[in-house]
This record gives structure tokens, sequence and C-alpha cells, in this order.
């Protein structure tokens, strides 16, 4: 990505705050201006004062660098303000945008992108493009007009020293453009490896109770060792390359200054020139000099923003192959569908990371209103993957999925799930309190229907003992709970919701059997009048459902109640009695 390209893809950030940058543009102009018309003071204060012996003029001459100094301080405060509240207000506005994005993705894309990855994009990526936006651009901007200013007050005061300079900028803006494509590309490698350091860590982390139960803690210190060596080899390269352009446009800066007094100093004594003239002269080379080292440093910034910018554009260029929003109604047409029959036609399904292993070939289920169906079969079966495919987290490749007849796939996804509630094994919570959790599927819940709904589910007893009882924070992902609790805060979030629905991935596979007697009657309740698809492999989840389905390999191979089951299909007599013990208890 060029500097171009970088900047067109700001700018659609950028474009709300036209005034903010008209505004900062003018203080930028009237700073610039004002250091220029220094050297007109330093050329008076030198001529009129110093060398005419005028303690008058000395004093005029003061007092106007001393009021240039005031404007000048003035219109800096203006521009380093609105700059930075611009550079602060479009990284905010570009965090809300990746996330925004980030949040409709396909499941898809988080199976080959890792979530600390994409946690640093969002976080150390547009930190590096406020700092680009707030501070650096605004200093390449006020160097390039210093560097013209200057340029053109040179001109004016001295044509054969001007010529000089003009011949010695090449000379510095070459190493500048070589040297800068290298530091480019390698930001973009910096930002990656500090990515994957991120990304690491996040993930020993996430895992810690099985890194120390496995005492793996010596080997996760010396791989996360490598991982950051790794970041600080490319980091270093990196800076090589920048601190040796500074060090060669310094080098270059301070010889042709020197030529410059040299030839200028001559020409005084010879009086071709006055003081005044070769002080203004070098005041005026110095300001070039300055702004072409502030540019070269300012331009490895700006080669580290484009890797940033291109990462993150990157991650909003990424299209979700199931828009959260496609097709109907959202406010209406799926919920109108919704509480009738569930129908898989002929479905086939592979999942996007494994595309040549069908997860689901050429199965057939109908759920008719109000019933329950119970899904069982080995690990791998394609249980869990009919309730994700319901959902439309996929698009089955084959076949379609029916709501009353209506395929799902002209449904809105919004619309459509907001008709579902989902207990999963693995319950999601998140870190906040215990109201926050279950309130989660249905916002505007009062506090007597969030409690009634913890009671359904047998949580109300426990979520007492916390410290704080509802009010009490339950860690990262509910860390503070143990498996039976987090479970049943699903299922009052699932209860909370009143779904026309219901989906049960293993609800009860992490309860007790007291606990599970409860809750399996807080189901049954909550069971009555709704579409419900079960995944389990407790019986006594399964004898309540409607009808079973055995799964294998992605194919329904039978279909019945528990008892005609046994009977007929080996595969779940066999399950049956690895997991049920007595099947006909």
């Amino acid at each position: 990505m060029t500097f171009r390209a970088m900047m067109a893809e700001l700018w659609q950030f950028m474009r709300p705050y036209k005034w903010v940058m008209l505004a900062a543009g003018v203080a930028l102009v009237f700073t610039a201006s004002i250091t220029l018309s220094i050297g007109q003071g330093i050329r008076f204060l030198v001529d009129q004062g110093l060398v005419a012996s005028s303690s008058a003029a000395l004093r005029n001459g003061v007092l106007v660098l001393i009021g240039l100094a005031l404007l000048m301080a003035v219109g800096t405060y203006a521009r380093h303000y609105l700059v930075s509240w611009l550079g602060e207000r479009v990284v905010a506005d570009l965090r809300k945008a990746v996330f925004d994005h980030i949040v409709t993705l396909h499941p898809s894309y988080f199976e080959s992108n890792r979530s600390g990855e994409i946690m640093s994009r969002l976080t150390t990526d547009t930190t590096l493009l406020q700092h680009i936006i707030g501070t650096s651009f605004s200093m390449a901007l006020r160097s390039t007009l210093m560097f013209v200013g200057a340029l053109v007050l040179l001109l004016f005061t001295n044509l054969k020293l001007s010529l000089m300079v003009l011949f010695g900028v090449p000379l510095v803006l070459l190493p500048i453009v070589l040297y800068g494509r290298r530091v480019r590309k390698l930001s973009r490698a910096s930002q990656d490896s500090i990515a994957d350091v991120g990304s690491y860590a996040g993930e020993v982390i996430q895992h810690i109770k099985t890194v120390q139960s496995y005492t793996r803690e010596e080997h996760e210190k010396q791989a996360f060792g490598r991982e950051v060596e790794n970041a600080f080899r490319v980091a270093r390269r990196r800076i090589r390359q920048r601190a040796l352009l500074i060090a060669v446009v310094i080098l270059l800066m301070f010889g042709a200054v020197s030529a410059l007094l040299w030839v200028g100093g001559n020409d005084m004594i010879a009086g071709r020139m006055s003081a005044g003239d070769l002080a203004a002269f070098v005041f005026y080379a110095m300001l070039m000099g300055s702004a072409l080292a502030t540019i070269s440093e300012v331009y490895s910034e700006l080669q580290r923003a484009t890797g940033a910018t291109e990462r993150l554009v990157d991650l909003l260029q990424v299209e979700a192959e199931i828009p959260a929003s496609v097709g109907g109604d959202e406010k209406g047409e799926a919920r109108a569908v919704a509480p009738g029959r569930v129908a898989f036609e002929a479905v086939d399904f592979s999942y996007p990371s494994r595309p040549d292993q069908p997860a689901i070939s050429e199965l057939s289920l109908v759920v008719e209103q109000g019933k329950s169906l119970a899904l069982v079969g080995p690990s791998g079966a394609g249980k869990s993957t009919l309730l994700e495919l319901l959902q439309r987290f996929y698009d089955p490749q084959g076949g379609r999925i029916t709501l009353d007849g209506v395929d799902i796939r002209e449904l809105g996804t919004s619309s459509l799930r907001q008709q579902m509630a989902v207990v999963p094994q693995q319950p999601a919570l998140f870190t906040a309190d215990v109201w926050y959790n279950i309130r989660y599927g249905r916002p505007d819940a009062t506090d007597e229907e969030v409690i009634a709904a913890a009671k359904a589910a047998h949580a109300h007893e426990f979520i007492q003992q916390l410290p704080e009882g509802y009010n009490s924070h339950l860690g990262e992902q509910g860390t503070r709970l143990s498996g039976g609790q987090k479970q049943r805060l699903a299922i009052a979030r699932a209860i909370l919701k009143d779904p026309k629905i219901l989906l049960l991935d293993e609800a009860t596979s992490a309860l007790d059997a007291e606990s599970e007697h409860h809750v399996q009657q807080a189901l049954q309740e909550l069971m009555k009048g709704r579409t419900t698809i079960i995944i389990a492999h407790r019986l006594a989840t399964i004898l309540h459902a409607d009808r079973i389905a055995v799964l294998d390999r992605g194919q329904v191979v039978a279909q019945g109640k528990h008892l005609e089951l046994v009977d007929t299909s080996p595969l779940y007599k066999r399950l049956a009695e690895l997991q049920f013990q007595d099947s006909r208890a």
C-alpha cells in the first residue's frame, strides 16, 4: 500500500471533521509564517542593532522577536490541540468501525485467524495510527511548509547560495526515498510479529489452568521468549534502517550548512552581502535542514502507518459470507414464521476449513411445530453442525433448511436468531455481573423477571451465596463459577429470552444428578409449545423428546422413540449401553 492509498483509506474517517482539519491547517500556516518571519527579525536585529551599534534598534528588534514568539506559541497551541483531537477522534471512529465489522464476520474467518492477532490490529495498529495522525502527519506538513517557505526566502536573500542549497536538496531526499521503502516493509513485518506475541500470550493465559496442570510453565516461558526475540529481531532491523536514514540526512544537512557558511562568510568579508543577510540566510538554511531531518524521521513513521493501515483495511475488507441482515424484514418476517415447522431438506455441508471432509451428507430431518427432536450419535456425527446451520452461522452447500416452508436464507439473520435460544455445552459468560449475563438475550428484562428465570433454572440459590449476589462479577469467561453453575446461568438466560425455538447442546452435561433433575423439570416447562432440538447423551433428556434421530458421519441412520431404537438401531443400542447404562430403566 502506498502513502496515497493509505490516505485515501483514512480520508473516509477524516472527512466528517473537515472543519477541524481546516482550522488546524490555518493554525499550521500561521505558525509556519511566524517562524519564517523570525529570520527577517534576526536580519533587522543584526544589521540595525548590532552592526550599527544602535541600542534603540536592538530594543525594537528584541521586542519584535518576543512578539513573534508569543504569536507562534498561540498558533502552536491551537495547531497541537486541533491535530491531536483529530487523531484521537479518527482512531476512535476507526476502532468502532473495525469492531462493528468484526462482530458480523462469518465464523469460518475466526477458524483461520487468531483472536490475538485481530486484537493486535484493533489496539496496537490503531494506537500507531493515532500517533501518526495526531503528531507525525502534522509535523510532516509543518516541515514541508517550512522547507518551501525557507527556500523561497533564501532565493530572495542570496541567489548564489540558494542555488547551492537547491543542488544539495536532491542528495538529502534520495536516501529518504530509498530507505523509506525498506522501512515500510519492515514495519509491516514488525506489526505482524507483535501481533504474534500478543496472540501467543493471550492463548496461554486463556488456558492457564491446563498449562499449570501439565506443568508446562517452563516450556511456555521458552516458547514465548522465542516469539518475543523474533519480534525484537524484526524491530531491530527496522530501527537500524530508520537510524541509518536519520544519520545520513543529518550528516548531509550539516555538511551543506558548513559549505554555506564558508561561501557566505567569504562573501560577507568581501562586502558582497551584509552580516544580517548572512545571519538570516543561515537561519533559513537551518530551518530547511531541520525540516528535512524531521521529514526523514516522520517519513519512517508514515511508512509504519502505511503498514498498520494496510492491516486494518485488510480486516475491514473481509466480506461476511452471511451478512447480518440478508433477506426479509428484519423486524417482522422471521418472527412470523419462526414458531413453525423446522425442516432439513437433503442438506450437504462441509466446513470452509475442511472442504474435503463432509460434515453433513444428504441429511433430511423434520421437527414439527411445538415438538422436540433429540439428536444422538458419536462425536463428529454432525449434531452440533445442524444447530450452527439452523442459526445460519454457515449455509449448506446443498439442500436447504426451512421454517414453515420458507428457506431461512430468505430471512433476516438478526430476526431469525432473535427467535432462538441456545444452551451450549460450554456456556459463554462475560466478564460482568450476574444481571448482565442472564439479561444478555433480553436486555430490557426487569429484575423480577431475571430472578424468576434464575429460580426456574435452579440458579437463584447459588447466586445469593455469591459475595455480592446478582451484582457479583464472574471473572473472565465466568472463571469464578463451577461448570454446573455456568450451565445453570446459561439456562436462566435461555428461559428469560422466552424463545420460539430452543436449541439445547448437551445443556445438562455439567450438572450433578440432583441439579440435573431440577433443571430437567425447568427445561420441560420451557419446552412446552416450542420447537426444540436437543443434543444429549443423558437418558433423562432423551426420554422426554417426542422423537430421537440417530446420526453417524453426517447422515441420519435411524429415527424413532427410545425403546424402539434400542430394538432397531445397533448404533443407538451400543450408545445406550455405553452412555446410559440401563437403557430400559
